[in-house]
C-alpha cells in the first residue's frame, strides 16, 4: 500500500493557500497524514501536526485543530447563547465536527440541540480523529440530521431560540450562506426574541464583506453586531461573527448569565469581542477606509491623481500560459486588460481575481468582431494558435495597435513588416520560453564573447518542458504542460541544423532516430533531438564563424523509441482514422498531470568558444525551473512572464521602432532580460 499523499502537503508541510486571503498562507509541519477522502461535497483531509495536534481540513482550508479550536467554538456558541435570556431549542447548521454542539450543551437551559450538516463524512471522520469535539453528538439532548440546511430551515419556521451557522468560507456553494436570502431563512426559523450567530470572516481581510453582512442583517433583524475572536490557525489569526437578535433593544454584547468550564470565553471577553479596532469601526459605521495604502493600491491612486493615460490591452486566448502573462500586465494600474476567448466562461475564469480585468467572448474567425475588439485597444497579446497570428496582425495594422506573440515568426508574418512600419506599430514575436528566454541569453553571451575578441565555434541550445522526475512514470516520461495538439504535431516537424560546417536535413518521420543522450547534469537522463530549422540562426544570432549550430528539444530517455513506434503505427498522422472513435483521447489520459504533480523546464545553451590566443572554453547558460502544484506550472511562468514583460515595455515606449520584431538584438534583449531576472527567471552561467 502506497503512503498517503495530498497536494496541499509538500516537503512535510501543509500549506493553506486560497484566493480568499491572497498573498499569504498558513503552514503547519505534518507528522503524518491520517485520513484522505473525496466526499460527495468536498475534499476531506486529516493530519497529525507537530504542534497543533490533529487537524481537519476541508477543500484545502483548516477547519479546526486540537490546540486552538476552543476559541472559535466557544465564541460562536456563547455569544448568542449567553446573551439570550432563556435558550431552550438550538439549531446548528454545519459544524459536523461537533465542537459547537459541545459548547451549546454547557448551557443548562438548553433542552434540545439539532445538528444539520450536509456532509456525513465530516461527522464520521470527526468521531474518529477529533473525539474530544464530537463525543457529545451522541448525547440524548442532540439530534443529528444529515441534509441541506436551507431545506431544513424552510421546514422549521418559528422554532428555535438560537441558530448557529458554522460555515466554511464564501466560496462555491457556501457563498449562499453569506447572502440575504439565507439570513431571511434564519430569521423566519427563529422563535420570537431569537438569536443567530454566523461565521463572518476576518476584519483584516474581508471588511467589505463584513459591511455587506451588516447591511443585510440589519434590514432583517432588530439588532445586528459584528464580534470577533483570535485563533492562530485561521487567516490573519482572527475570525468574526455576525450576532443578531429579533428582540428590539436587546444588547447582545452583554452576557445574561455565566458560562462555566471554558478555556477562552468569559464575561469580559464576551463584552470585549464587540469592541472593534478603529479601522474596522470607521469602515463599518462611517464607510471610511483608513488602512494604509501601499503597493499596487498606492500606484493606482497615483495614476488617478495624475490623470495618467489608461492603456487598454486585449489578450486573445485563455490557455495554459495565459494567467502569468495576465497577472504581470495588471500589475500596472494604468493597464486595463480584456481577456477574449471563444467561450465566455473560460475568459471570465482567467480574469477572476485580477484587478482591472474582465473576460469577453470572441470568435477570431469572425473578422468583423475581431477587428472591432482590436481597434478598441492599444495592444493585442495573441496567445491563440499561430495560424491566426497573421489575421490578428492585419487587424492591428488596420487599427494601428501594437501586437505581442510568443510564437515563432512565420514568413507570412515577416511579410507584414513594411505595413507595420507604415502603421507605426510594434509587432513583437518569439518572446516566451523557447522561443524567447533562449534568445535573451544566446544574444547576451554571443555579444560578450565577440566583445572580448572570441569566436563561437559551436552553439548548442536544448530546451524541454517535462514532468518533474518524480512525476514522470508513464511510458513516455512526458506529460502536457501546454497545448497537447501542438506538442504532438511538433513531433512531425522536419529539422535542419549545422554540424561541423555541414547542413543536415531531417524529415519528420526520421526525427526520433536522431535523438541522442545529452548530458546536462548527473541527476538527469536526457536525450536531445533537433527542432525545426536551426540553420538561419547562424545569421540571426550573428555567429558566421560557428561550425555547429543546433537548437533542439530535451526529453527523458525512452521517449524517442516510444514516439517512433507511434509514428510507424500512424497514431500521430493528422488524417482521419476509421478506428479512432469520438472521445477516445489516449494522449490526454496517458499524459496529463495529476493533482499535486509538478513540471520542469530545462533550458541550456552550450557555447564552445575559441579565444584570440587560440585557447578554447565551453560556456553554459542553464535554466532549471520547477512548477508549483498549488500555483503556476514552470511552463506557464517561463512563457507567460516574458510575454508580460515585453508587453509592458512596448506600452511604456521602451521599444520605439515600428515593424515586425524578434528578440535577436541587444537593444531588445537587454531590457527584457533585466526584468526577467528580477522575477527570478534568469539563467545560471558557468564555465565548464
Amino acid at each position: 500500500m502506497s503512503p498517503l499523499a495530498h497536494p496541499s502537503i509538500q516537503d512535510g508541510w501543509f500549506r493553506e493557500i486560497s484566493s480568499q486571503w491572497p498573498g499569504q498562507a498558513m503552514t503547519l509541519k505534518v507528522n503524518k497524514i491520517l485520513h484522505i477522502e473525496k466526499s460527495l461535497y468536498q475534499d476531506v483531509l486529516v493530519f497529525e501536526s507537530e504542534t497543533f495536534g490533529n487537524v481537519l481540513v476541508l477543500d484545502g482550508v483548516i477547519q479546526c485543530t486540537e490546540r486552538d479550536e476552543f476559541s472559535y467554538q466557544e465564541m460562536i456558541a456563547h455569544l448568542p447563547l449567553a446573551s439570550h435570556p432563556n435558550p431552550k431549542k438550538v439549531l446548528v447548521i454545519g459544524g459536523g465536527d461537533g465542537g459547537v454542539v459541545r459548547e451549546v450543551l454547557k448551557h443548562d437551559t438548553v433542552e434540545e440541540v439539532v445538528l444539520c450538516d450536509i456532509d456525513e463524512a465530516v461527522i464520521r471522520v470527526s468521531k474518529i480523529y477529533l473525539p474530544h469535539m464530537s463525543s457529545l453528538l451522541d448525547s440524548p439532548r442532540v439530534k443529528v440530521f444529515v441534509g441541506d440546511g436551507f431545506k431544513f430551515l424552510a421546514e422549521n419556521e418559528a422554532t428555535y431560540d438560537v441558530i448557529i451557522t458554522d460555515s466554511s468560507d464564501p466560496v462555491g456553494p457556501a457563498e449562499a450562506l453569506f447572502q440575504k436570502p439565507y439570513f431571511k431563512l434564519l430569521h423566519d426559523a427563529l422563535a420570537p426574541g431569537g438569536h443567530i450567530s454566523t461565521q463572518a470572516e476576518s476584519q483584516w481581510l474581508h471588511i467589505p464583506l463584513i459591511a455587506n453582512l451588516l447591511k443585510s442583517t440589519r434590514e432583517l433583524f432588530a439588532v445586528s453586531q459584528y464580534a470577533f475572536t483570535t485563533i492562530p490557525t485561521y487567516p490573519s489569526g482572527q475570525i468574526g461573527f455576525m450576532v443578531c437578535s429579533k428582540e428590539q433593544g436587546r444588547d447582545v454584547s452583554v452576557p445574561a448569565r455565566k458560562v462555566t468550564n471554558t478555556r477562552y470565553y468569559n464575561e469580559n471577553v464576551h463584552r470585549a469581542a464587540f469592541v472593534l479596532p478603529q479601522f474596522v469601526q470607521s469602515f463599518l459605521e462611517d464607510g471610511k477606509d483608513i488602512l494604509p495604502v501601499f503597493g499596487r493600491a498606492a500606484a493606482a491612486a497615483k495614476v488617478a491623481t495624475e490623470g495618467k493615460k489608461i492603456r487598454k490591452v486585449l489578450l486573445l486566448g485563455s490557455g495554459f500560459v495565459a494567467r502569468p502573462c495576465a497577472e504581470y500586465v495588471v500589475r500596472d494600474p494604468s493597464n486595463e486588460l480584456t481577456i477574449a476567448c471563444r467561450t465566455l466562461p473560460s475568459a471570465q475564469a482567467l480574469a477572476e481575481g485580477l484587478p482591472n480585468a474582465h473576460g469577453i467572448s470572441l470568435d477570431v474567425n469572425n473578422i468583423n468582431d475581431l477587428e472591432a475588439q482590436v481597434a478598441a485597444h492599444d495592444l493585442v497579446i495573441s496567445l491563440i494558435p499561430y495560424t491566426y497570428h497573421v489575421t490578428v496582425i492585419k487587424a492591428a495594422i488596420k487599427a494601428k495597435v501594437h501586437v505581442v506573440t510568443t510564437s515563432y515568426i512565420s514568413p507570412a508574418m515577416r511579410e507584414l513588416d513594411e505595413e507595420a512600419k507604415r502603421a507605426g506599430i510594434i509587432v513583437m514575436n518569439e518572446i516566451g520560453l523557447d522561443p524567447g528566454i533562449d534568445h535573451l541569453y544566446a544574444i547576451k553571451t554571443i555579444d560578450e564573447v565577440h566583445a572580448k575578441g572570441g569566436k563561437i565555434k559551436q552553439f548548442l541550445s536544448y530546451c524541454g518542458g517535462l514532468p518533474a522526475p518524480e512525476c514522470s512514470g508513464n511510458p513516455l516520461g512526458y506529460k502536457f504542460s501546454w497545448s497537447s495538439r501542438g506538442v504532438l504535431l511538433a513531433l512531425l516537424n522536419s529539422a535542419a541544423y549545422l554540424s561541423e560546417g555541414k547542413q543536415l536535413d531531417i524529415t519528420g518521420n526520421e526525427l526520433m532516430g536522431y535523438a541522442k543522450p545529452y548530458f546536462i547534469s548527473p541527476a538527469f537522463a536526457f536525450v536531445a533531438y533537433p527542432n525545426r530549422n536551426s540553420v538561419p540562426f547562424r545569421e540571426w544570432y550573428n555567429i558566421p564563424e560557428a561550425e555547429t549550430v543546433v537548437r533542439g528539444t530535451l526529453r527523458y530517455q525512452g521517449f524517442p523509441e516510444f514516439i517512433k513506434a507511434l509514428v510507424e503505427l500512424g497514431w500521430l498522422d493528422a488524417s482521419e482514422k476509421d478506428w479512432l472513435k469520438e472521445g477516445l483521447t489516449w494522449a490526454q489520459t496517458l499524459m496529463k498531470y495529476e493533482q499535486g504533480e509538478r513540471d520542469l523546464v530545462m533550458l541550456q545553451h552550450k557555447f564552445v568558444v575559441e579565444w584570440a590566443d587560440g585557447s578554447e572554453q565551453t560556456l553554459t547558460s542553464t535554466l532549471e525551473q520547477y512548477g508549483s502544484p498549488s500555483g503556476h506550472s514552470a511552463m506557464a511562468l517561463t512563457v507567460g512572464v516574458p510575454c508580460g514583460i515585453a508587453t509592458q515595455l512596448v506600452l511604456d515606449g521602451v521599444f520605439k521602432t515600428p515593424g515586425v520584431h524578434v528578440p535577436y538584438t541587444k537593444e531588445i534583449c537587454d531590457p527584457i532580460r533585466e526584468l526577467l531576472e528580477s522575477e527570478g527567471l534568469g539563467l545560471v552561467e558557468r564555465v565548464l
